[in-house]
């Protein structure tokens, strides 16, 4: 049997590898898109999303889906927004800023509202 900070470990490991697959999957993409149906940046992002899959499955044999869905999602929607911020300086306006921090606010609650 895990102990809790052992639980607590993986679970942050396997979440925070899903979302950064996840993140550089649509980085991918989106350099990707609009150069031709077949590019190396659309098959990258394809092979990553493929093992982001895979890693969010073990997510899901290991966790409850309620709080893993919610925490993964969320915190790929904060990381793409960051990404297209800095990465592909696409604009971010002060309210969507306020968003992302309400997200953040959600996803702890979510995810520290299980354990305790």
């Amino acid at each position: 049997m895990m102990s809790f900070s052992t639980t607590s470990i993986l679970f942050s490991f396997l979440i925070l590898l899903t979302v950064a697959l996840n993140t550089g999957a649509q980085l991918l993409l989106k350099m990707g898109s609009g150069q031709g149906l077949l590019n190396l940046y659309l098959l990258g992002g394809i092979v990553v999303y493929g093992l982001s899959t895979v890693v969010y499955i073990l997510v899901l044999g290991k966790f409850n889906l309620s709080v893993a869905y919610p925490v993964v999602i969320g915190l790929t929607v904060v990381a793409t927004t960051i990404v297209g911020s800095f990465v592909l300086q696409e604009k971010v306006t002060p309210v969507q800023w306020t968003g992302i921090g309400l997200m953040i606010a959600a996803i702890f609650a979510i995810a520290f509202g299980k354990i305790s």
